[in-house]
């Protein structure tokens, strides 16, 4: 059952490592801003899933809230801080390196779960918070210069989707890795890996 759980993890890096390049534009739109109150559900929903740094990041947040048992209100504070990056970016604050910050949100968050999963819990919600802003910002990207509607709209996308990925894999991991010290530290070298490979594409531009 152990083998088969690490496989399912294993797995689950590679493929987000495989998606690091083509999702690097992080814009379900194709580059075009939401116009219409459908347009921002549709952005903010497909977002965080299509940009694998986001994405494991969530993956990480969740697997850390699950196996060292940390308050739900964890991903409140996430997602608090996520939406004031959105907000900072679409009223034009200028905040550099904000993709290499995210990059590196991840593999910060990914060498925690396999260091130890005991980590004091302050550690994660400075982390949480932290990255909540940047990668919040990140996703202001593709909002920006949106009217109201589906600004508002990209928004509760955003929210959604990010809490039910963040508390429906804490609850299952909370599930299935009670007892296992390994599994999350075998998910946490995916996430590096990610990290890393994101990392590195942003010091090293594709030519």
């Amino acid at each position: 059952m152990l083998i088969s759980r690490l496989r399912c993890v294993t797995l689950v890096g590679a493929v987000l490592l495989a998606t690091t390049g083509s999702g690097s534009a992080h814009h379900l739109m194709g580059g075009k801003t939401p116009s219409t109150f459908a347009d921002g559900i549709l952005s903010g929903v497909g977002h965080p899933i299509i940009g694998p740094d986001h994405l494991a990041f969530l993956i990480a947040l969740g697997i850390a809230v699950g196996v060292a048992r940390l308050n739900l209100a964890n991903p409140f504070l996430f997602l608090v801080a996520m939406a004031c990056g959105v907000g900072a970016h679409v009223a034009a604050v200028n905040v550099p390196a904000t993709e290499l910050i995210v990059a590196l949100s991840v593999l910060v968050a990914g060498i925690l779960l396999v260091v130890d999963r005991r980590i004091p819990a302050g550690w994660w919600m400075g982390l949480f918070v932290i990255a909540g802003f940047f990668h919040g910002y990140a996703y202001g990207e593709s909002i920006y210069g949106a009217e109201p509607t589906p600004l508002v709209a990209y928004l509760v996308g955003l929210v959604a989707v990010q809490t039910v990925l963040t508390v429906g894999v804490a609850f299952l991991t909370r599930a299935i890795w009670t007892l296992s010290g390994i599994a999350p530290r075998v998910a946490g070298a995916a996430i590096c890996g990610v990290g890393f490979a994101v990392l590195v594409a942003q010091i090293i531009p594709a030519p």
